[in-house]
């Protein structure tokens, strides 16, 4: 099979080659790639647990000593080149934990044992670390994810290539982000690694909840050829109570109805408890999954799963306590009655068994209960407006700016000179690169598309006024220049 190119004039492929990988992706949707090699009997297991590693750095104009000439550089090259800076000397050991689970999966799986990972990078940190000549990092992670000795343990979640926010995203960035993430994994570990990229992973756990933001949400992984989605058990609310789901163990439907009557579904992994990264640390999941027992759904009976992600490098827990916690519970639960499972390779088993999609319990974003009650799907969008200003009248707790770890993080509140800027470049490069159909292998499109995706990083807005925001604003400022100048 063809191989795309990581780089292409300095700058990584993150687009050129979209009908090839769309193709590549829709040929394979109906293959089972995961359960054939997994190794777990689930018809005899009564409960399983899955664990997915979160990555991510930035990339911020801080190569140099002035703000609108420096290089953009990954934070954690800065990190790097400013140990006495804070934290900075934990640089070392982020790098790091960006390699090693290249070497823990090897060493378990040589051992006999069954050890089971997801895995999240964004496309800024991937970029980085190769543009720091950490090579090594890139070569550990392409042993697990293309041998076939090794890769039947590891699951890679697409992800936003920018680690940008879903629901303050102008949708049609949003899906640059997806397809540029998929462009950019499959140069870098092949377009056969690629069709086993089946869940998605939202940046910062943030869901839409916006009822047409949501639907274009859904509506963009279903057509990228996702299959799952990983959510935020507080952002979500059952379909008749709007409660938290009461059984967050199970898989379920994510339904959105846009207000033009239509609506948009996906298979959902409900993440429990928060953003605790000591709940992956210490291997919570497993202790919890050992309580549980098999269930039914839908006339079958079947093992519930706790799914967990976490920052795989941030905190001490991370960096010190997860290796040999990881390697003790991969150790210890190999084979048993409650495994360590990847979430696809267990949608694969519920599907053998006649399970479909429409058997799922049914949720929605966060407040549709009280929106779709005050109108209804189909009433166009004035009414919903009107019905959302009227809500937060009523209600000071609801709002539509989707949920996120906590739900009590606004990623729109405090960040309108971020957020206005951000606005306007994406405004003008619909206008100048995508209303024209501009070519998207020429390098002004690819060089104009990097930085777009860059500026729109949640760390511009999760780390408050000051020097990120200004970051923000510059890469905002670039993106403008070459759309101006280049096009």
């Amino acid at each position: 099979m063809k191989q795309l190119p990581e780089y292409i004039n300095g700058l990584p492929n993150i687009c050129g080659s979209e009908d090839l990988v769309a193709k590549v992706i829709r040929e394979c949707q109906n293959d089972s790639v995961f359960l054939p090699h997994s190794r777990i009997d689930f018809s005899r297991i009564k409960s399983a647990f899955a664990c997915a590693l979160h990555m991510h750095q930035p990339l911020m104009p801080a190569g140099g000593d002035h703000l609108q000439t420096a290089a953009l550089i990954s934070n954690l090259q800065y990190m790097m080149e400013h140990p006495n800076n804070g934290d900075n000397h934990n640089a070392p050991v982020f790098a790091y934990c960006y390699k090693r689970m290249g070497e823990y999966i090897p060493q378990l799986i040589h051992e006999g044992k069954n050890p089971k990972i997801m895995l999240e990078y964004s496309g800024t940190l991937l970029h980085g670390i190769r543009k720091m000549g950490r090579h090594d990092v890139i070569d550990s992670l392409k042993d697990i994810t293309c041998n076939p000795e090794y890769n039947c343990a590891v699951e890679w979640l697409g992800c936003p290539w920018g680690h940008s926010v879903a629901p303050s995203t102008p949708v049609q960035d949003y899906r640059l982000h997806v397809k540029a993430w998929q462009h950019h994994f499959a140069a870098i570990f092949g377009l056969e690694a690629l069709k086993r990229v089946r869940g998605f992973s939202p940046s910062e756990m943030a869901l839409p909840n916006h009822p047409d933001v949501a639907y274009e949400f859904i509506k963009t992984l279903k057509e990228c050829g996702y299959q799952w989605v990983l959510v935020q058990e507080h952002s979500v609310e059952e379909l008749e109570s709007g409660c938290s789901p009461r059984q967050p163990h199970l898989p379920h439907r994510l339904v959105c109805a846009h207000s033009n009557g239509t609506t948009a579904s996906i298979v959902a992994i409900i993440k429990t408890q928060g953003s605790d990264t000591k709940l992956i640390g210490q291997m919570q999941p497993y202790y919890e999954a050992k309580y549980l027992s098999r269930t039914e759904l839908a006339g079958k009976n079947i093992p519930p799963v706790v799914s967990q992600i976490a920052d795989g490098e941030n905190g001490g827990v991370m960096m010190n306590e997860f290796p040999s916690k990881y390697q003790e519970v991969m150790r210890e639960c190999a084979y048993s009655d409650t495994p360590g499972v990847n979430v696809s390779e267990y949608l694969e088993y519920l599907y053998s068994i006649q399970l479909k999609e429409e058997d799922f319990p049914i949720i929605r974003p966060l407040f549709h209960k009280k929106i779709w009650t005050y109108i209804q799907p189909g009433d166009g969008s004035d009414k919903l407006n009107a019905a959302i200003e009227a809500l937060s009248r009523e209600d000071h707790n609801f709002h539509m700016e989707g949920g996120s770890w906590t739900n009590d993080l606004s990623w729109v509140k405090g960040y309108e000179s971020v957020l206005e800027p951000l606005e306007e470049v994406s405004k003008l490069f619909y206008t100048t690169a995508l209303k024209s159909g501009h070519a998207t292998d020429e390098h002004c499109y690819r060089n104009a598309l990097f930085h777009l995706l860059c500026s729109q990083t949640s760390c511009y807005r999760y780390w408050g006024q000051g020097l990120w925001t200004d970051y923000g604003r510059e890469i905002c400022r670039r993106t403008y220049e070459i759309l101006k100048n280049d096009f």
